[in-house]
């Protein structure tokens, strides 16, 4: 008998398989100094395969739009033409061959994708006028409230615009056999557009798709990955002193009660609307900054690393101009190098329902430090994080963390039986491999 009023769980089982253990490497093309610059981007694919990433995301590539243009590059998410390559970054021919090269290493490359609006000289503005949005005079609008005043809304209540973007999506799929979307404001287009576009795609081939958004409902059918956009304000009041631990807890309470079993949040320290609006990862975090890289690697959730974090870049990219980085050795990148290599070798630590569950280890400073146990048949860790300014002392009396490990700073073995004390500095933390 069918117990009605005991629900199927909400999961999400809709991911590809090479998702399983991958992090997301986002590519900014005006890092770069000339034109071209999938060729150039395309140079870099073996020393991001180095780096232990497995999906590339590609800023949007389509041709930008003129009148109202910002700055003198202009937004890549003012779109004039979403069947085109931009001229600033080579040609479909290029495209296609960054896709192949790609692919022959095993990286999958995703673009970005704008479906809310469009640029004001976009063709459909004349060619379709009635898709798009209108303000109180008739007229047609930018995105309300903000600032964007480069871009005009599209209006999906018209069926044929919903119609003419699903084909513009599997376009690309099907010509540069590209791996799927980030999709920009997601939560501005209607969810059923979402979930028919996911279903017409998987047809073509098994897709990945992230939404720039925060919403359980879109992984039910549409979405692979949402935004840990919450996680990014904790860790931010966490590193100013802020707030404490406590607000930790209730991101992944509400990661794990309100989002379903297997769906995948983005975490990471930057992208670019962070880095160019509201300071570099060193601005935000300060002296937290190392510790909340290792908890946005070894927590639930997929790894973002945004195009120079591995250099150590130090400034604000301009978002609107050219701005090139300096590539070079950095111990940033030498750490995400080895925290991408543990979550490929500890399956414990892979994505969605492939990986095992945080389970919170309590310490004797809760409001301080943050610590949890992953772990499955195979392979376990326990993690520590003095999320303060002040050295804690934590002291742990749970058989959950037992075992013998090894830890993840020097690889020295330490077995863990019947309790554990730990003098911990601040911003410290502790990573045990099991």
């Amino acid at each position: 008998m069918i117990d009605r009023y005991k629900p199927k769980p909400y999961i999400s089982l809709k991911h590809p398989d090479w998702s399983r253990d991958a992090a997301m490497y986002q590519i900014n093309t005006r890092q770069f100094t000339a034109e071209g610059t999938l060729a150039a981007a395309q140079q870099q694919l073996p020393r991001l395969k180095a780096l232990g990433v497995t999906i590339i995301w590609l800023m949007p590539i389509h041709e930008i739009g003129e009148k109202n243009r910002k700055g003198t590059l202009g937004s890549p998410y003012a779109v004039k033409d979403y069947y085109s390559v931009s001229a600033e970054l080579g040609t479909l021919a290029d495209l296609k061959a960054f896709v192949d090269a790609a692919h022959a290493l095993g990286l999958y490359v995703i673009l970005d994708w704008v479906a809310n609006h469009t640029a004001w000289d976009n063709p459909l503005v004349t060619q379709h006028p009635q898709w798009y949005a209108r303000d109180w005079a008739g007229n047609f609008r930018p995105t309300p409230w903000w600032d964007w005043t480069d871009i005009i809304d599209l209006d999906y209540a018209q069926r044929d615009l919903r119609e003419y973007m699903t084909e513009a999506l599997k376009y690309w799929v099907t010509e540069a056999d590209i791996d799927g979307y980030r999709c920009d404001v997601a939560g501005y287009v209607p969810l059923d557009f979402w979930d028919n576009a996911r279903a017409e795609l998987d047809e073509i081939k098994p897709v990945f798709m992230l939404a720039e958004w925060e919403a359980r409902d879109l992984h039910a059918r549409a979405f692979d990955m949402s935004y840990g956009w919450q996680w990014y304000a904790t860790m931010e009041r966490l590193a100013k002193g802020e707030t404490d631990v406590g607000a930790l807890f209730q991101y992944y309470a509400e990661n794990q009660g309100a989002f379903p079993i297997g769906g995948m949040r983005m975490l990471g320290v930057t992208n670019h609307d962070k880095n160019a609006w509201e300071g570099t990862e060193y601005e935000v975090f300060g002296d937290a900054v190392e510790a909340a890289v290792v908890l946005s690697v070894i927590s639930e959730g997929m790894p973002l690393i945004y195009n120079g974090q591995e250099a150590g870049n130090p400034k604000r990219l301009a978002f609107f101009e050219r701005d090139p980085i300096v590539w070079q050795p950095h111990p940033m990148g030498d750490l995400y190098r080895r925290l991408l290599a543990l979550k490929k070798a500890n399956s414990a630590l892979w994505n969605g329902h492939w990986g095992a569950p945080m389970i919170q280890a309590v310490n004797s400073a809760p409001l301080a430090v943050f610590s949890f146990v992953r772990q499955n048949n195979t392979h376990k860790v326990f993690a520590v994080f003095n999320f303060s300014k002040q050295p804690q002392q934590a002291h742990f009396r749970q058989s959950l963390i037992d075992g013998r490990y090894r830890r993840f700073a020097d690889g020295t073995v330490e077995v863990i039986n019947g309790g554990l004390t730990l003098e911990l500095e601040p911003w410290e933390y502790r990573l045990y491999v099991a």
